[in-house]
């Protein structure tokens, strides 16, 4: 009984004081303050929204919260309203903060603080409700997929507020998407994404991943991993000889075939000719026994699914057979697999491949030959000891000859008593000086 006497009184108050300042600001409407202040709010649907109003300088005026419908929620500390989902979080001079809880997208609108001045003073705190999406859903045209073909993926985000944002992500390479936002009739908003892109066999088991941006929530995403078949790669291996290929020898090819779904066909021939009647084929083996010239050509190995087919090639060359030991010779062999589909209408819109690099079992032509280092070691050994022999013989030649000297001297010299004596006692006197001569070497 108490309760309710008070609560008729605090009623009556408040309707008082509310009549006597709308008849004090009937002559002049309220103004946007700058004394009172308050804050806009973002909150989750289902959440509790907090909204304050402050005075900065309060001169003892009343301070009161309205609804968005200008409802009296809070005057003061008392609460009119009657919905309990509004409670009184703290009142002073200086502030009004009231919490809302359990929010609906019916809160949402422009709540109003009014401070009773002269004229009053208003200030307004907009609640915006976000609703989050539901789990985003993706979905493909094609489950599996074929090399080379273009697929389309859409992702869908439904019934959020704001409209969500969809990226979308293959492996870690970011796509564009089309989207497409619809407003539905209860103010929410289904975002649709579509995004198409052509496949290889390289995209095979990456993860396609939708991912939802909105303020309610955070990481929101679907993902689908994709499933491409692919026409088969094919390689030859020559398993022997290492070398060149000789006559008489033996020659193992085996063909390495891989695709999705795996190549069920692998075929062996020889490109203008018959494959050698004694060839023995077994899987992606081929043997060739005691070859010969009449071998020499390229033999192709083919591979096929249900994508397409491929094929690699290896030219054989048949040398001579050594008369003597040969050099070691080391053979580097490199290919590329060119291959080929089993879709006409596709090539017709490719620009024409070249013709694939094949093994080649010539040396010299498309094989090259890597040099003996021994040969050449023993090359050098041996002109570097002939240079030395000639440097010895050159030596031995000159140390013999070196300050010989050859002269003739006037003989019966020595017995003359002086030099005048001894020119005309010389034997041959001067008859013979031109003969007198000096050799040096």
């Amino acid at each position: 009984m108490a309760n309710t006497g008070s609560v008729s009184l605090a009623t009556i108050l408040f309707l008082f004081l509310f009549q006597a300042a709308l008849n004090k600001g009937a002559a002049q409407e309220p103004v946007v303050s700058q004394n009172l202040v308050t804050d806009n709010v973002s909150v989750v649907e289902g959440e509790t929204a907090i909204i304050s109003c402050r005075v900065k300088n309060n001169d003892d005026s009343v301070i009161q919260l309205l609804n968005p419908n200008r409802q009296t929620i809070y005057f003061r500390d008392m609460r009119p309203l009657k919905d309990a989902r509004f409670q009184l979080v703290n009142f002073s001079d200086n502030e009004l903060r009231v919490s809302l809880s359990n929010v609906s997208l019916s809160d949402e609108g422009r709540y109003v603080c009014q401070l009773y001045t002269d004229p009053p003073q208003e200030a307004y705190a907009d609640i915006t409700v976000l609703i989050p999406p539901g789990n985003p859903i993706i979905e493909a045209r094609d489950e599996v997929l074929s090399e080379g073909n273009e697929t389309e993926m859409t992702c869908t985000a439904l019934s959020s507020k704001p409209a969500a944002i969809i990226r979308w992500m293959k492996g870690d390479k970011e796509l564009p998407g089309k989207p497409k936002v619809e407003l539905t009739y209860d103010r929410m908003y289904t975002v649709t994404s579509r995004l198409t892109f052509t496949v290889g066999k390289e995209d095979d088991g990456v993860p396609v991943v939708c991912i939802v941006d909105h303020p309610a929530v955070k990481d929101f995403r679907a993902q689908k991993y994709l499933e491409v078949q692919y026409k088969p790669e094919v390689k030859i291996v020559v398993e022997f000889p290492q070398g060149l290929t000789r006559e008489g020898e033996n020659l193992a090819l085996a063909c390495q075939a891989k695709g999705k779904p795996q190549p069920q066909r692998v075929n062996w021939l020889k490109v203008d000719d018959d494959v050698p009647s004694h060839a023995v084929i077994t899987g992606g083996d081929l043997y060739i026994e005691n070859l010969n010239k009449s071998y020499n050509g390229t033999y192709r190995c083919m591979a096929s699914n249900s994508v397409g087919e491929s094929y690699d090639d290896y030219i054989l060359y048949v040398y001579d057979a050594p008369t003597t030991t040969p050099l070691p010779t080391t053979v580097i062999i490199t290919t590329t697999a060119i291959t080929t589909t089993s879709n006409p209408e596709a090539n017709q819109d490719t620009a024409p491949s070249t013709e694939p690099a094949a093994h080649d079992s010539r040396a010299g032509e498309g094989a090259p030959r890597t040099v003996d280092h021994a040969v050449i070691g023993g090359v050098v050994a041996v002109v570097v000891f002939a240079m030395l022999c000639l440097l010895i013989v050159l030596g031995r030649y000159f140390a013999r000859h070196k300050g010989t000297y050859f002269t003739h001297e006037a003989k019966g010299a020595d017995d003359a008593a002086d030099a005048d004596t001894a020119i005309i006692n010389a034997e041959g006197g001067h008859t013979n000086s031109d003969e007198k001569k000096e050799y040096y070497i």
